[in-house]
């Protein structure tokens, strides 16, 4: 049964969702503001799905979603009455799935849950399929002995550098590495060096593995921080 957190400070609509979810068999969490739903993304690390509002006291949806994005990778939709484009990119590049305005249908609400958990469960359970030296990352896959990588079905070259950055973010999922850790693990060298030569690779990785390097699905860039292989 699928864990879903519904954040909503009016009580009403956050019963709604959580009835109309519960009859179709999901186990519901309900939370009326920011603070609480932290709490309970703390708690429950296992949801499968967050429905987030925005206008909420003490914390708001982006801030949640912000920093609820550092600990789940499970779909998050909004759910509020700000339809504002603005609102709507903004949620959408910190971390959000889907948008949807209020007032709402029940029925498409439920319809769009169902498909990003569909999606969710097919993305969990092909994310990560280790056998040995040989590991697959949903269309990448590694043969680490043999130094062999092959990108949607079709060997791809890489050079001996940037098969173990690679590499090594791929084994470590949803990680984020520092520009001087990586630096420091793959050229065995302290972040005195150039550290620049790990932002180049990165592009050249990405430039094999992503099918828009404007926007990466795998090698994801953390700014200020460093890069995350994300699954």
């Amino acid at each position: 049964m699928s864990k879903i957190l519904i954040v909503d400070d009016d009580r009403e609509i956050a019963s709604l969702i959580g009835d109309s979810l519960y009859d179709e068999g999901y186990e519901t969490l309900l939370a009326y503001d920011g603070e609480i739903a932290l709490e309970k993304v703390s708690n429950n690390l296992d949801l499968e799905m967050i429905i987030l509002d925005i206008m909420m006291p003490k914390v708001d949806g982006l801030e949640v979603c912000r920093k609820i994005r550092e600990k789940v990778s499970c779909p998050i939709i909004f759910v509020s009455a700000k339809s504002r484009t603005l609102d709507t990119v903004l949620g959408l590049e910190i971390g959000a799935d889907d948008y949807i305005t209020k007032p709402f249908i029940v029925d498409e609400l439920v319809a769009r849950v169902k498909a990003h958990l569909a999606r969710y469960d097919r993305l969990v359970g092909s994310n990560q399929q280790t056998q040995g030296d040989t590991f697959q990352i949903r269309d990448i896959k590694i043969d680490k002995s043999a130094r062999r990588v092959w990108i949607r079905g079709e060997e791809t070259q890489f050079t001996t550098k940037e098969f173990e950055l690679l590499a090594f973010l791929a084994e470590h999922p949803n990680h984020v590495f520092s520009k001087q850790e990586l630096f420091k693990e793959i050229w065995d060298m302290d972040s005195v060096g150039d550290i620049a030569t790990v932002t180049v690779h990165i592009k050249k990785i990405r430039e094999k593995i992503e099918l828009n390097t404007n926007k990466p699905q795998y090698i994801e860039t953390i700014w200020g921080v460093g890069y995350r292989f994300k699954v």
